[in-house]
């Protein structure tokens, strides 16, 4: 863990924010208290953009307008 002055942060920001890319964590201190930590950012375990394609498919009337039971549900009117 590499400890930084906010004043030494402030002039060196990114060249920290690259080491802490690289795997170091990164403390940025104020008389010599402990204020902030630079961290790695981990790898999203998130799906893809497009991980579905293929697999879904919208009907043709998908943006048709909705019954009028199902509008006045919505909207919260009751005949």
């Amino acid at each position: 863990m590499i400890i930084v002055p906010l004043a030494e942060a402030k002039n060196n920001l990114s060249k920290l924010v690259d080491e802490a890319a690289a795997g170091k964590i990164i403390t940025i201190a104020k008389h010599g208290r402990a204020l902030a930590s630079l961290v790695p950012v981990g790898k999203t375990g998130g799906r893809r953009i497009g991980a579905m394609k293929g697999k879904l498919v919208l009907p043709q009337d998908f943006d048709a307008p909705l019954p009028d039971e199902m509008l006045d549900a919505f909207e919260g009117t009751h005949e």
